[in-house]
């Protein structure tokens, strides 16, 4: 088949629920990706993210094929050694105590809104659930991470809404001190604002909401679905803010491209969910957890995680030394980074870049967001980086 042959055999058979750009993936090597016209692409976007050992991994392509060979599938109503394996490297790595294994990140969110609520209702009964997150946030789809999201847009058709939710500008300490009343249980963050257009949090503020849920026994809840698992040049982006949250939510990267998401909870909270409380029919699946097992470990190598603050850098400073004048500016960290263009010009800058062999994407109002797999080489940066440049001067 080609393109146009299989982009209208998925346009007859499955819902049109995402705006598809129109190249249809057949397969791919690293961070070098191939459309059914055999056109060759390089891959800035990873899936959005997920795909943080590229296309072919070897280690991870075996490590799934002989999971799939032992045990594809096992309900959570018995035990599994892989799901422990990968719950026990998440903990050792990070110091929190225990994991509960999803299979996205909006599925992890609702996950620790449970957990939250719980915790506060078991402490302190009714009234106390409401959560505080960020404007210009974004936490999921579901109808409750919906509304956990700090972002007018995306609070439309779908009511109501879950109630039990209030935004406040991220770094306004007054803010959020006026926010936080008696009826309130968790403040939820992402330490860098992916789809808000790849803003980092500022540290002091970060530390300050901490203290304040420390003071004010509400669990402080870090949303590291996009942040997480290599992808800012630490294992998840709390470590380089010298944070100690009660829970991180975790999806993306950390199975290396098999859906997957997680919980990682303190034993301060750990606990409050018990049997009955939460579950899902396909979280800690065997196979899944084998290719986490493959991920976690490459990427939570000291060298392997100097190397994507390195490659970040690389890129940042290369961008900004083509001297368009559509650059704004480049902000993120690590492998997450945002390309400030024009308000608007955004959508049709990442377009054209996709259409010169350039996979990028977008967030927030200005940013063409870069995501590439955290093994890209630098042979793949610089070509890449060639067809953004070359697209981008084209359009001065």
């Amino acid at each position: 088949m080609n393109n146009k042959e299989v982009m209208a055999f998925v346009d007859e058979h499955v819902m049109h629920t995402y705006g598809r750009f129109p190249i249809a993936i057949e397969k791919g090597k690293g961070a070098t990706m191939y459309d059914f016209d055999g056109k060759k692409y390089i891959d800035f976007a990873a899936g959005i993210g997920v795909s943080s050992l590229g296309q072919a991994d070897e280690d991870w392509v075996d490590a799934i094929t002989q999971q799939a060979k032992t045990l594809g599938h096992a309900s959570n109503l018995f035990y599994t050694k892989p799901m422990a394996d990968a719950a026990q490297m998440l903990c050792d790595i990070t110091g929190m105590d225990k994991v509960f294994f999803a299979n996205s990140g909006a599925e992890a969110n609702e996950g620790a809104i449970k957990l939250a609520r719980k915790y506060s209702f078991d402490k302190y009964g009714e009234g106390r659930a409401k959560i505080i997150t960020l404007i210009n946030s974004f936490h999921g789809r579901t109808i409750t991470t919906l509304r956990a999201t700090g972002q007018d847009v995306f609070h439309q058709y779908f009511f109501p809404f879950t109630d039990g939710f209030c935004h406040v500008p991220s770094g306004d300490k007054e803010a959020l001190l006026e926010a936080i009343t008696d009826d309130v249980c968790a403040v939820m963050i992402e330490l860098i604002q992916g789809e808000g257009g790849v803003m980092p949090v500022d540290k002091e503020y970060a530390n300050f909401v901490q203290d304040i849920c420390r003071e004010k026994d509400l669990l402080f809840i870090v949303d590291e679905v996009q942040t997480g698992v290599g992808r800012t040049g630490a294992f998840y982006a709390f470590m380089k803010y010298g944070l100690s949250p009660d829970v991180v939510t975790s999806a993306k990267g950390i199975a290396g491209g098999l859906p997957m998401g997680a919980i990682l909870a303190k034993n301060t909270c750990s606990g409050v969910l018990g049997a009955g409380t939460h579950a899902t029919t396909f979280g800690a699946n065997p196979v899944c957890c084998a290719a986490a097992k493959v991920a976690i470990g490459k990427i939570s190598d000291k060298k392997f995680l100097e190397e994507v603050e390195k490659k970040g850098e690389y890129i940042r400073e290369k961008i900004i030394a083509f001297g368009s004048k559509k650059v704004r500016g480049v902000r993120g960290m690590g492998l997450m980074i945002g390309v400030i263009v024009p308000e608007g010009e955004h959508k049709k800058l990442a377009r054209k870049m996709i259409d010169n062999g350039l996979l990028c994407i977008t967030a927030g109002k200005d940013a063409i967001r870069l995501l590439p797999p955290l093994v890209i080489t630098y042979e793949e940066i610089d070509e890449g980086l060639k067809i953004m440049k070359n697209t981008l001067d084209a359009e001065d």
